[in-house]
C-alpha cells in the first residue's frame, strides 16, 4: 500500500475506521433465515459471533451467565471488582453516583482493594454451574500468579490481555510471561491481545493462541490514544489481522480467530468488522446499556483505574433496554444500537452470504462521507443517524 509522506525522514500508510467504510452489496441477496451467523471456537460453538469485554461494567457472573444463555460467550475480569470484594454491589453504587472530577481517583482508590484468590476460584464456578462456557482475562504480568486458581476452578477459555500484548516482551526487571511456552504447557484455550498491526498478529498467532484481539484504543471508554498516542484505525488493524491470519494458516494448516476488540457502537460497525476479515467481535458500550449489566448505565474500562497512569475514563451509556432487545431485538430505536446480530443477519442476508467466512469476502468501499451523505434533515433534527 502506498505511503504518504508525513515529512521530509518521516512517512506513513493510511488507515480506515470504520465509518470511513461502506459494505457493497453484491449480484444476489439472501433469505435472512438462511444465513447463520454462528462462530466456532476451539470445542466450542456459539450462536453469536460476540464475546462480552472483560470490563467490570459490563460482564458480572449473572451478565456472563445471561449472555450465555442468548447465545454469546462474556469474558470476566479476573483482576476486577468481582474478586477483589465479596459484594460489590455497593461499590458499583459509589461509582455510577461519584462527580465526574472524582470518578478516576475514586477508582483507583477502589481497585486498591487486593485481588483473592478464593473470589477467582468462586466467580468461575459460579459461571460454569450454571451451564454456559466460563471465560476469564488476566493481564500478562498476573498470568503465573493466579493461572493454577484457574486450571483448578476448570476454566474454560483463558483471555491473556492488556492494552497491547506482545510475544517478545522485553525487561530487565522481571522475568516476562512466555505465552509460547504457557499456551503449550496446558490443556487450556487461550485468546491473547490486544494487538493492532500485521506483524504483531502474526507473532501472537505463532505462539499457539486460538484466537487474537485486534484493537489498541478503539474503545468508547479508553483514552490510549490521547495518553500514549498509539493506536491504529479498526478497520484497517482487523484486515491486517486477517492477512496474518492467512498467511498463519499457509504456514501451519492452524485456523487462528481474529476478534475484532472495541470501536462497535451499532450493528452496522458489527457487520463492517467481519467484512474487514473478524471471525467474532468483542464489545463493551453496547451492552452497558442492558438493564441487567451491573455498570448502572456506565462505562469504564480496564486501565482507567491505573494506579499511575490512566488510559480511560468513565462515562455515561445510559441503560436503553433489556440484552435480549440489544442482541437480538426487537429494536424500539432506529439508530442501529439495538439488535445488533439481528442487524448483522441482515446486512449478510442484503449481500446474499449465508455465514461468517463467506461474509468476510465481501465487497467494501472507501467512503468518507458514507454516514452523512444524504442524511441532512436527520442532522438537524438529531435524529436516526443524526
Amino acid at each position: 500500500m502506498a505511503e504518504v509522506e508525513i515529512g521530509i525522514g518521516k512517512s506513513g500508510r493510511r488507515a480506515y475506521s470504520f465509518d470511513d467504510i461502506s459494505i457493497v452489496p453484491s449480484r444476489r441477496t439472501r433469505d435472512r433465515d438462511d444465513v447463520d451467523v454462528s462462530w466456532e471456537i476451539d470445542a466450542f460453538r456459539f450462536d453469536l459471533p460476540l464475546m462480552a469485554s472483560a470490563m467490570d461494567a459490563v460482564v458480572s457472573p449473572a451478565m456472563a451467565i445471561g449472555i450465555g444463555r442468548l447465545g454469546g460467550l462474556a469474558v470476566l475480569n479476573l483482576e476486577g471488582l468481582w474478586t477483589r470484594y465479596g459484594d460489590p454491589e455497593p461499590v458499583y453504587e459509589e461509582i455510577a453516583a461519584l462527580a465526574d472530577d472524582r470518578a478516576t481517583s475514586r477508582m483507583q482508590q477502589v481497585y486498591a482493594e487486593p485481588i483473592k484468590e478464593d473470589l477467582i476460584f468462586k466467580r468461575i464456578r459460579e459461571i460454569k454451574d450454571a451451564g454456559v462456557v466460563a471465560a476469564a482475562s488476566l493481564t500478562p504480568q498476573r498470568v503465573e500468579r493466579f493461572h493454577k486458581i484457574v486450571l483448578d476452578a476448570e476454566l474454560d477459555l483463558l483471555v491473556i490481555q492488556g492494552t497491547v500484548v506482545s510475544a517478545e516482551h522485553v525487561s530487565t526487571r522481571s522475568e516476562p510471561l512466555n505465552l509460547k511456552r504457557f499456551i503449550a504447557t496446558y490443556d487450556l484455550p487461550v485468546v491473547v491481545g490486544g494487538c493492532a498491526s500485521y506483524e504483531t498478529a502474526l507473532h501472537l498467532m505463532r505462539t499457539g493462541a486460538v484466537g487474537v484481539l485486534v484493537g489498541v484504543g478503539p474503545g468508547a471508554a479508553c483514552t490510549t490514544r490521547g495518553v500514549l498516542g498509539i493506536g491504529v484505525p479498526q478497520a484497517t488493524a482487523i484486515a491486517d489481522a486477517a492477512g496474518a491470519r492467512m498467511r498463519h494458516l499457509q504456514e501451519t494448516g492452524r485456523y487462528v480467530q481474529v476478534i475484532a476488540d472495541g470501536g462497535m457502537r451499532t450493528g452496522g460497525d458489527v457487520a463492517k468488522a467481519i467484512a474487514c476479515g473478524a471471525d467474532s467481535v468483542m464489545i463493551g458500550s453496547p451492552l452497558t446499556r442492558a438493564a441487567e449489566a451491573p455498570g448502572r448505565g456506565y462505562h469504564w474500562g480496564m486501565a482507567t483505574f491505573h494506579p499511575d497512569l490512566p488510559r480511560g475514563t468513565r462515562v455515561k451509556t445510559s441503560v436503553a433496554g433489556t440484552l435480549q432487545e440489544i442482541l437480538l431485538g426487537p429494536a424500539p430505536v432506529n439508530d442501529g444500537t439495538m439488535n445488533l446480530f439481528g442487524a448483522l443477519r441482515e446486512s449478510m442476508a442484503t449481500c446474499g452470504y449465508q455465514n461468517i467466512r463467506e461474509f468476510q469476502r465481501v465487497e467494501v468501499a472507501v467512503a468518507p462521507s458514507f454516514l452523512s451523505e444524504g442524511k441532512g434533515y436527520q442532522r438537524a433534527q438529531r435524529v436516526g443517524m443524526g
